[in-house]
This record gives C-alpha cells, sequence and structure tokens, in this order.
C-alpha cells in the first residue's frame, strides 16, 4: 500500500519511448509514485479528470496544442497540481510564461537520471516544508530548495558539449552508430566516442548490441533510447 508522504506523478510526453524513460526515472526516486502516462493533451485532461496528481513532467510540444495551453486550461479549470517542463524549448520567452503558471522547475533534453533525480528531490524538500516561516531566512531557504547550485556533474574526463554532440549524432541516426561512426560524426577519436557512447548507456538512454555480418570480431552498435 502506498504511503501517505508519495508524490503521485503524471509524465505528459509525446514520445512513447522518452515517456516511457521519465516514468522509469521518476519512478526509481523515492517518494514519486507514476499514475499515469499522457501522449496528448486531451489524454492528459482525460486523466486528470479521474486521477489525483501532484505533479505533472510536462513536455511543451504535444501532438495537439503546445505544453503551456494545456497548463492555462487546467489552472482554469481548477487543477492545483505543480509542474517540472521536461522539453527541448530554450525560449526564455516561454520559460518566463510557464514560471507565470507555476511551472517549478524546468529539464531541458537531453538529460542525465541524475539531473530529473535531482530535480525531483529538490521539489520534494520544497513541497515538504511545512508550517510558519520564523522570518525571511526560512522563506529563502525554503525557496532555494527548487534552484539547483550546480549541474549535475559528468564523469571525469567528458565535456557537456562533447556529450551533447555526441548525443544529437545518435539521435539523428535511426539505425544507430558504432563508436568510429560516431566518433567520424563528431570529429573526436573512436576510443572517446565509445566513452560517450557508453556513458550514455550507463544512464539509460542508449542500448548497445553487437554488430555482426563482417570478417573479424563484431563491432557495438549503439542507438538512441532516450527522450527528444
Amino acid at each position: 500500500m502506498s504511503g501517505p508522504q508519495e508524490i503521485r506523478v503524471l509524465v505528459v510526453e509525446d514520445d512513447p519511448v522518452a515517456a516511457d524513460a521519465h516514468a522509469l526515472y521518476a519512478g526509481r526516486v523515492e517518494g514519486f509514485r507514476v499514475v499515469g502516462v499522457a501522449h496528448s493533451r486531451a489524454a492528459a485532461v482525460r486523466l486528470l479528470d479521474r486521477v489525483p496528481v501532484d505533479l505533472i513532467l510536462l513536455d511543451l510540444y504535444l501532438p495537439d496544442g503546445h505544453g503551456l495551453a494545456l497548463l492555462r486550461a487546467l489552472r482554469a479549470a481548477g487543477h492545483a497540481a505543480d509542474v517540472i517542463a521536461v522539453t527541448s524549448a530554450r525560449d526564455l520567452a516561454v520559460v518566463r510564461e510557464g514560471v507565470s503558471l507555476g511551472v517549478v522547475q524546468y529539464v531541458l533534453k537531453p538529460f542525465a537520471f541524475a539531473t530529473l533525480r535531482d530535480r525531483l528531490v529538490r521539489y520534494a524538500e520544497f513541497r515538504g516544508a511545512a508550517g510558519e516561516a520564523a522570518g525571511q531566512d526560512e522563506v529563502d531557504r525554503a525557496l532555494a530548495a527548487l534552484r539547483a547550485p550546480h549541474p549535475a556533474a559528468l564523469p571525469k574526463g567528458l565535456s557537456g558539449p562533447t556529450l551533447e554532440a555526441v548525443t544529437r549524432a545518435l539521435r539523428e541516426a535511426p539505425a544507430g552508430l558504432t563508436a568510429a561512426e560516431a566518433g567520424a560524426a563528431v570529429g573526436i577519436s573512436r576510443i572517446t566516442a565509445r566513452r560517450y557512447l557508453e556513458h550514455l548507456v550507463a544512464e539509460g538512454r542508449a542500448v548497445r548490441a553487437p554488430q555482426y555480418g563482417q570478417i573479424g570480431r563484431p563491432e557495438l552498435q549503439y542507438r538512441w533510447r532516450g527522450g527528444r
């Protein structure tokens, strides 16, 4: 039986693979329980009408309307669930509008499990604050729980820009890439590319399998499986 303090999560994401990954990630964080997954604005509304939800992980690009349009409609209908935007949208005007509608965090795609876990843990800390603040410092501490002072650290020797480049190359190759092909696409060595590809596998955003059919040892083929 679920504990009374569990935070009930709805994942709204049009890409089924990304939706499954986000639900898996959220479900791995203690204190959170995924109660539904919706692939469209209409499906999200139907779920919210019958399932209590505390937090929505909301993609902003949905097939039947923008995520912020969904959020405006939910607020007008009296839904008070908090929202973490999980999106590739980088328009700061959209960010500002989202904040005005109750978006408490933004997680930019692509991201690692550690990044979402950090945001969820911080959100839980913010949500768990109760009672009357003794003064300004206590109010500031409660609000600061939502702010991540540092991005999630990458393993030693990996850089953010190169990881983004390898991620982009893999996402744009539906059939997958070997380490040599990824290195050629990005302009790095095969060995370096493999380190980044293995990092994506470890984070659950890529899968690997042997590629047979050529003379000699089979090469590993990497395919993208994370969010857009």
